[in-house]
């Protein structure tokens, strides 16, 4: 089976109609047709559904277009890598969770490419449930996370590799003109706007497992604002917009220039630990898990 054969089924599946199809691929309809019967042929299934005046796609071939798509970019990478390839460079892809990427990420970049100068990375980031698909998937060989007690770790097989960067800690921050209306014991009015993670976020888990205050909506009476994007909360806190929970190490210069006032002396703060999987087949990711990590 060639790449154009997949490029054909995904062409199909956009357009849904086997004439828009052969037109976006610049060639009749018959021979489109003879691809996808040539795909079919290969395949053992047939994945249209032809009858006297109409022809349906199966839902089987509807409801793996992902992975289809997928499997088309993991082809091509697999192309250029090996037209390209350099012995003295090695790509390793990361999936990333989105506030990992922001907060720790870049440290642990110096420190891999000091300790292995040939690395580059392809960091693919997310939300955790996404991150954690694609490293299933074996579109990346590691994943870069947040881990609290409150939840508990991420279970995977024997094959995955287990290790801790660092420990990091959420606290609540206000910035803005709402740095004006922090009291002397560092608490805030119970009315002051909040920027919130959605419960079914991991933070959002954290803080409602632990019963953090203004940490998901409806865990007090005031206003709020919900995002999932760690960033985009840091973002609108700066602008005043709320008070919220982030990554010590996100905010720390803020924190330090005043930017952004800490409230964890009056609300807590919560533990976390910067955890890192890697696929021990992986070779480069076997090593930088000896870089990054006291595997445990």
């Amino acid at each position: 089976m060639h790449l154009q054969s997949l490029d054909d089924v995904l062409v199909l599946l956009e357009e849904g109609n086997l004439s828009r199809a052969a037109a976006r691929r610049n060639i009749t309809q018959p021979a489109f047709s003879r691809r996808i019967r040539g795909f079919e042929d290969w395949l053992g299934v047939e994945v249209l559904d032809r009858h006297t005046n109409r022809v349906d796609i199966s839902q089987a071939l509807i409801s793996n277009e992902g992975e289809i798509r997928a499997l088309i970019a993991r082809l091509r990478e697999l192309r250029t890598k090996i037209g390209r390839y350099d012995a003295t460079r090695t790509t390793l892809a990361i999936a990333a969770q989105h506030a990992a990427t922001c907060s720790t990420f870049p440290d642990m970049a110096l420190r891999a490419r000091a300790a292995l100068p040939g690395v580059q990375f392809r960091l693919r980031a997310g939300n955790l449930n996404d991150c954690v698909t694609m490293f299933l998937r074996g579109d990346t060989s590691m994943l870069l996370c947040y881990e609290a007690e409150s939840v508990g770790p991420l279970q995977f097989g024997p094959d995955i590799l287990r290790g801790v960067w660092g420990n990091d800690y959420l606290i609540p921050v206000v910035g803005g003109a709402l740095r004006y209306r922090v009291r002397d014991k560092g608490r805030v009015d119970a009315d002051t706007p909040t920027i919130v993670y959605p419960e079914d976020s991991y933070f959002g888990k954290v803080l409602h497992n632990s019963r953090r205050p203004f940490g998901v909506p409806g865990s007090d009476g005031s206003s709020c604002t919900v995002t999932a994007f760690s960033s985009g909360v840091r973002e609108l806190i700066l602008a005043g917009l709320g008070i919220g929970w982030l990554p010590f190490s996100m905010v720390h210069q803020e924190v330090q220039s005043g930017a952004l006032i800490s409230l964890a002396n009056a609300y807590g703060k919560e533990p976390l630990q910067v955890a890192v999987y890697a696929d021990s087949r992986a070779m480069t990711a076997r090593e930088l898990m000896d870089v990054w990590t006291q595997s445990v």
